[in-house]
C-alpha cells in the first residue's frame, strides 16, 4: 500500500494544489506534503474527510493499485 501516492494521485485528479487541499482539511501545506511523501500518516478524521472530498471508498484510498 502506498497511501501517500494515492493521496497525491487523487489530489491531482481532482485539481487541487497542496495549499487548496490543506485548506479543505484544515491542515498545513507541509502536512499534505508529509502525507504524500509517506513521512507521516493522516489521522483517521483526515482520512474520512479525504474520502468525502475525493468521493472514493476507503478501499480505493488504501488500494495497492489505485486503478483497482
Amino acid at each position: 500500500m502506498d497511501l501517500g501516492r494515492n493521496i497525491h494521485n487523487q489530489r491531482i485528479k481532482h485539481g487541487y494544489s497542496q495549499e487548496q487541499m490543506a485548506a479543505r482539511l484544515n491542515v498545513s501545506r507541509q502536512t499534505i506534503y508529509k502525507w504524500e511523501s509517506n513521512i507521516a500518516i493522516p489521522r483517521a478524521d483526515n482520512i474520512m474527510m479525504m474520502v468525502k472530498v475525493f468521493e472514493i471508498s476507503y478501499d480505493e484510498m488504501f488500494a495497492e493499485d489505485p486503478e483497482e
